[in-house]
């Protein structure tokens, strides 16, 4: 039945990317492994709770993993490397009588920057790869080619550390420095700067109802930048708990972020001087990724390996569905049709849930570990910070820079694409 599946796979392989031939990726490597054995020997993975869930695919990189993107219409996948390579892999999965094979074909290796790639996304469709690295350039990569789009040298004047696609046309780029650039695809330039933080940009959000953008960094606050008026408009306290990631939840009410020390802070929007609510339910283990599932539960990856599901408002841990490894999960990810969950970690491999395994029979369920109430006792700013859909205010900025207008040679970036 091999020789079948390897046809199978091949046939659809050039369906989904639209090519007309396949040997048109360059550096493509007829990598096929069999990850899934037949349903009564379905590789699965232990957690702490006793239930076993399966892997659908797990894929040995070779290197230390920083981040990954799945492609907003086909089954391909991005991740970049500590070696500053990019690998793009296509995914395959097969069902024939009772078995199930699922393969990786590795299309593209790049060695894209000459150091690490932290950050990576598709953009422009899914057409192009955009990279980021410490040598603080950012790269474009054409997706069916592997060739160079173009590159900026001095994208920023420190190491790239994260990438977030904000709508079709527009990216944002975070550095170690603290500062957030948002880039303009259509108009090919650097269209805003925003000086917001005084350590690393561990992670951006977007909200496009109110054309915010929320950072987090290393110097423990959290910040809301304004497109429209193209200046910081807020930013938290300082807390002990340094914020890793974040996302924006209950229809735009509420902002939550994942901390080092496992703590997961609550902010009700318009009310950004202190957090409303802490949840300590993750047992000091730090929250390195959150995915948002829905408006009232995250996906969240620990320092410990774990994969939680967590309930918001009221905060709970409704069940750990996942162990990716005994090391720190750098990164999660869902494919375009959330059919899959991706994560990697520092054991070098991706590894693919199927999302309705996981989430099967504990959507519902699990014990409240902590339930706290939520109050909004922050003192209002006098900036108008309008949530979607409602409106309301935000708390003063604690320093005084303003987003600052580019307008030196990174303009020119897209002008390829």
């Amino acid at each position: 039945m091999q020789p079948y599946l390897l046809l199978v796979a091949a046939i659809l392989a050039s369906f989904f990317l639209n090519v007309t031939e396949l040997t048109s990726f360059a550096a493509i490597q007829w990598k096929m492994r069999f990850i899934a054995e037949p349903a009564a020997n379905t590789r699965t993975s232990a957690v702490s709770s006793g239930f076993r869930v399966r892997i659908l695919m797990e894929i040995h990189l070779g290197k230390l993993p920083f981040d990954l993107d799945f492609h907003p219409s086909s089954p391909l996948v991005t991740v970049g490397l500590i070696t500053g390579d990019l690998h793009l892999l296509i995914l395959i999965f097969i069902s024939f009588l009772l078995d199930f094979c699922s393969y990786d074909f590795r299309l593209l290796e790049i060695n894209a920057h000459s150091e690490s790639c932290r950050a990576t996304r598709f953009i422009n469709e899914g057409r192009a790869i955009l990279t980021g690295s410490p040598d603080c350039s950012i790269l474009a990569t054409d997706v069916e080619t592997g060739t160079t789009i173009t590159r900026l040298e001095d994208a920023h004047e420190a190491a790239v550390n994260r990438l977030v696609n904000l709508t079709e046309t527009t990216i944002a780029s975070g550095d170690d420095d603290g500062c957030i650039k948002v880039w303009d695809t259509r108009q090919r330039s650097c269209c805003n700067t925003f000086n917001a933080h005084e350590e690393y940009i561990s992670d951006i959000t977007f909200s496009a109802d109110s054309m915010k953008l929320l950072g987090t960094s290393g110097d423990g606050t959290l910040s809301v930048c304004s497109l429209r008026r193209n200046k910081v408009l807020t930013q938290s306290e300082f807390s002990e708990d340094e914020p890793l990631s974040v996302v924006i939840m209950k229809n735009g009410r509420k902002v939550i972020c994942g901390t080092q020390s496992g703590v997961i802070l609550l902010y009700s929007w318009g009310h950004f001087k202190d957090c409303s609510d802490r949840f300590t339910g993750l047992q000091s283990n730090s929250v390195d990724a959150i995915l948002k599932l829905d408006e009232d539960r995250i996906i969240t990856g620990s320092e410990n390996g774990l994969i939680s599901l967590v309930g918001i408002l009221p905060n709970r841990v409704i069940q750990p569905i996942a162990e990716h490894s005994e090391y720190p999960v750098e990164r999660l990810a869902f494919s375009h049709d959330k059919k899959f969950l991706g994560s990697i970690s520092h054991d070098q491999m991706l590894k693919l849930w199927d999302l309705d395994d996981l989430l099967d029979g504990h959507g519902n369920t699990g014990n409240s570990q902590a339930v706290a109430t939520d109050s909004d006792s922050d003192e209002m700013d006098l900036d108008d910070i309008k949530p979607p859909p409602k409106a309301s205010s935000g708390s003063k900025r604690k320093k005084g820079n303003k987003g600052l207008p580019s307008n030196n040679a990174s303009s020119s970036f897209f002008a390829d694409l």
